[in-house]
């Protein structure tokens, strides 16, 4: 192919390379030149242009783009893809049928190496896709290639074992679902996951799942999943009261007593790290991770999709989901039909944002006369200590909520980077300083950590450490610290609980939540955190604050 400028004498028949506007006349890139054409160039007063003459041996861009897009798709029936029909060098493939896209990605690698003429653009393999999506274009980016970089091309195309680009339809059918339960677990939490699983299995053109709950016993989880396969299901998912952390716990234990095999466990995929792979002769058994609660994205939908278009997973396909496997902020809509396609939240996956709250408004009234946040431990008062730990943490911004005595405390904090925020009603008690503060925190925040003023033994490593394990995606929505097993202070709780906090009234805190959402507590251990212990240290009394002075003088001078 010639390309450049060109006489208009030599341009019959070239290609425009580029648009040209001359008074009234107006002719597009691409354009063929007839013989009109030329006059009427010549009659505006263009005497050169920049065009394209294809030569013995070129290929058309049109031409070579559906070529190629014939060759992509095959002579298969059971592609699931039509061609759209070229121009300007492109050809599309469009989606016939609902299903999960599949793509010979080592062919795809080969046929895009050859030229820089040619390429060829899929949408992500094993992404689920819909009618009349676009699943890939063809694209010549010159006006013509040479047919002997077309043939190799065709050759890579034809080359494949099947198809090097296809739909595999879903095929909906009955799925079971194997629910444990442990004493005193919410039948709610339970309801939940019925919930999260029916929809998953809605948005797959699935019906709801036939379920069975039981005890947390090897020997009730394999009796379920047999009574479900009795009951025609083609797959079983398994979602045990505590996660699954080894081959051998509960879950994939039940799972080779009632005759299954163990795959593969653990997946590369974040939320979704604790699936279990197992069969049961042909029905596909998975063990479901703690995500699959809720209705986001996870490791769970894929394996989902891919079984559900009956396109096998090995245990070598999970060990290679990594590359693009941190879903954290990708949102799954529950989804009618047309559009059940995810879009990755435009932030993508982020650490948490957490504030904190420091309650300073109390007034000490087991202390006697005197206002114990401005007892002096080495030399500032106590209160001072404790904003300086949750100002080293990870944790930002810092809210500080005044009540008794405010111009004290306010004066023991100054020059702080904080927010501080008075509360005239810290009287009728602790939950009134509690909403105050949470009114004060950031929109954006996804969760607060509440610190009392009275508690100078926190370390920012306690902070960090509760920060560090939140993670409501995996039901870790409320954590709260703990030595030897016994809680303490402070709690970190998601925002999503900050309206229902508003609704509290008296000497309330948010350790309220441990109770009304077992399920979704997780307990941080503080073992090994220099004075961890201090999670469980508050001083409410002239006793407790002469044995903390007894305690701390050595501490700082030794």
């Amino acid at each position: 192919m010639k390309f450049g400028p060109t006489p208009l004498t030599e341009a019959e028949g070239a290609i425009l390379a580029h648009s040209i506007k001359a008074g009234d006349l107006r002719f597009k890139k691409g354009r063929i030149l007839s013989p009109s054409d030329i006059a009427a160039l010549r009659a505006a007063g263009a005497e050169t242009l920049v065009a394209a003459r294809l030569e013995d041996g070129d290929v058309h861009e049109d031409a070579a783009a559906a070529v190629l897009a014939e060759a992509i798709l095959g002579d298969g029936p059971d592609t699931n893809l039509s061609l759209s029909a070229a121009f300007t060098g492109r050809s599309n493939l469009v989606v016939g049928r609902r299903g999960v896209l599949l793509v010979d990605r080592d062919s795809l690698d080969r046929l895009n190496l050859i030229d820089e003429a040619i390429t060829v653009a899929t949408l992500s393999p094993y992404e689920l896709v819909e009618p009349r999506q676009m699943a890939a274009t063809i694209k010549i980016i010159p006006f013509a290639v040479p047919d002997a970089v077309l043939q190799q091309c065709l050759a890579v195309a034809r080359g494949t074992k099947g198809p090097l680009l296809r739909v595999a339809a879903l095929r909906p059918r009955q799925a079971g679902l194997v629910q444990t339960r442990t004493p005193g677990m919410k039948e709610s939490l339970l309801d939940k996951t019925r919930a999260a699983v029916d929809g998953r299995l809605a948005a797959l053109d699935c019906p709801p799942a036939e379920e069975i709950r039981c005890d947390h016993s090897e020997a009730e989880v394999a009796h379920a999943i047999q009574a479900l396969r009795t009951r025609g299901c083609e797959i079983v998912l398994v979602s045990g009261a505590s996660a699954i952390v080894d081959r051998r716990d509960v879950v994939p234990a039940g799972i080779v007593e009632a005759g299954g095999v163990i795959e593969h466990f653990g997946m590369p995929v974040d939320p979704g790290n604790l699936i279990l792979l197992a069969r049961l002769e042909a029905t596909p058994v998975l063990g479901l991770p703690g995500c699959a609660r809720s209705p986001k994205l996870n490791g769970f939908d894929w394996v989902l999709q891919r079984l559900l278009a009956d396109v096998p997973v090995t245990r070598h396909d999970i060990m290679r989901m990594g590359t693009g496997g941190l879903l954290k902020e990708i949102a799954l809509r529950p989804l009618p039909r047309a559009e059940a396609v995810e879009r990755r939240d435009r932030a993508g996956p982020r650490a948490p944002q957490i504030a904190a709250v420091v309650l300073a408004a109390g007034q000490s009234r087991r202390m006697g006369s005197r206002n114990k946040l401005l007892a002096k431990l080495d030399g500032r008062p106590m209160v001072a200590h404790v904003v300086d730990s949750v100002l080293s943490s990870k944790a930002a911004p810092v809210v500080v909520v005044t009540g008794h005595e405010p111009d004290k405390v306010t004066a023991a904090l100054k020059d702080l980077d904080i927010a501080l925020v008075h509360n005239p009603d810290y009287a009728a008690g602790l939950s009134t300083s509690l909403h105050r503060g949470l009114g004060a925190v950031p929109a954006g925040a996804d969760g607060v950590i509440v610190c009392l003023g009275d508690m100078p033994r926190i370390e920012p490593a306690v902070i960090d450490r509760l920060i560090a394990a939140f993670d409501p995606l995996e039901g870790r929505a409320i954590c709260v610290p703990t030595i030897q097993g016994k809680r303490g202070n402070p709690v970190l709780f998601a925002t999503r609980f900050a309206a229902e906090i508003q609704e509290i009234a008296g000497d309330v805190g948010a350790r309220y939540l441990l109770g009304e959402y077992p399920e979704l507590v997780c307990e941080v251990a503080m073992e090994g955190i220099g004075t961890g212990a201090g999670v469980l240290l508050d001083v409410d009394t002239p006793e407790a604050l002469s044995a903390l002075h007894a305690e701390w003088r050595p501490k700082e001078g030794g």
